[in-house]
């Protein structure tokens, strides 16, 4: 058995018994066009089956930056440290980095603009037992949060694949996470960035600095899922990005261009 096979089997055990497989030839192009190199998994519910480009790569674990924002806004609601997903946070006049961070926001607004402050200060208010509580309930990647409880996902040692990222998503899409029906109906509203009358997109992006497969570059992530037609797909794309910001903006159009070639979002 191939050993990125087998590796992402631990992770999605009922869901490969009778899933199809394939690696698409044309996504080549579309990652070495755009001078990025990466892997990309999409799970087509309906049709049970995987389309991955770099198969040993979907597997491979890598910090999971600002997607774990998914996984703290659920943590966030079913301890209590927001009421909801509009319940806002005063800014504390800090400047940083971007300047839509230098304001209030609520769990929704913060998940939008990925603002790391504010779901640094939602761990904080778990606090590491319960965090790790909740880490392992889940089985969320490698379940290692040290390096700071306001710091492991975003340098510290947690890690988590491309295919743990999707079987993730799946259990969040059907409500099947350990957390409040509530809570996970409430998230999915938040990972909303387009509603169409064709289709829904869920995603996340996130950005690791020297994260890369070659410990040098930064790494980028974007994951999520379309709704369309009654069907899902659930897809989560990572790549190298040593051009930093410049790359940064590659993951959305990419990750669009291979879901058009899936059949989940239309041309």
């Amino acid at each position: 058995m191939h050993r990125w096979f087998a590796a992402l089997c631990l992770a999605v055990v009922p869901l490969v018994q009778a899933a199809e497989w394939r690696e698409p030839p044309d996504w080549e192009g579309e990652f070495s066009s755009r001078g990025v190199s990466g892997t990309l998994l999409v799970f087509d519910e309906q049709a049970e089956r995987w389309l991955v480009h770099d198969r040993d790569r979907a597997a491979k674990r890598f910090l999971p930056a600002s997607t774990f924002k998914v996984f703290n806004a659920l943590v966030a609601l079913d301890t209590g440290a927001v009421g909801d997903e509009y319940d806002v946070l005063r800014w504390d006049g800090t400047r940083r980095t971007f300047d839509d961070w230098n304001r209030d926001h609520s769990l929704a607004s913060a998940m939008k603009f990925s603002v790391v402050w504010f779901y640094q200060e939602m761990a904080r208010r778990a606090g590491p037992s319960r965090m790790q509580a909740w880490i392992d309930k889940v089985g969320y990647g490698n379940r290692d949060i040290g390096g700071g409880i306001d710091r492991f996902w975003l340098d510290g040692k947690l890690r988590i694949s491309a295919g743990e990222q999707v079987e993730f998503l799946r259990r969040l899409a059907h409500g099947s996470l350990p957390f409040s029906a509530r809570s996970q109906e409430a998230v999915r509203r938040i990972t909303l960035i387009e509603a169409t009358p064709d289709y829904l997109l869920h995603a996340k992006t996130g950005w690791a600095e020297r994260a890369g497969a070659d410990g040098k570059a930064d790494l980028g992530w974007i994951v999520g899922w379309v709704e369309r037609d009654g069907r899902r797909w659930f897809f989560a794309l990572n790549i190298d990005m040593p051009k930093g910001a410049d790359d940064a903006k590659k993951r959305l159009p990419l990750a669009r261009s291979l879901l058009v070639r899936a059949g989940a979002l239309p041309e």
